[in-house]
């Protein structure tokens, strides 16, 4: 993967947790909004693992 795309990567995923949060402050459902930050959580936990591997030069695999 080129830093190119890993960049790429990286910002979809913390796009995704950003629209995964908002969803979940939309959400009436209590255990809705609950798990819907948890999966934002992680992806964003994702992403900053992933840039971090990326600003070393190293590949994940």
């Amino acid at each position: 993967m080129s830093a190119g795309e890993s960049r790429g990567r990286v910002r979809q995923l913390r796009d995704k947790a950003q629209e995964l949060n908002t969803a979940a402050e939309r959400s009436t459902d209590p255990e809705e909004r609950r798990r819907l930050h948890e999966k934002a959580r992680r992806l964003q936990e994702q992403s900053e693992k992933e840039d971090k591997i990326d600003d070393r030069g190293m590949d994940p695999m």
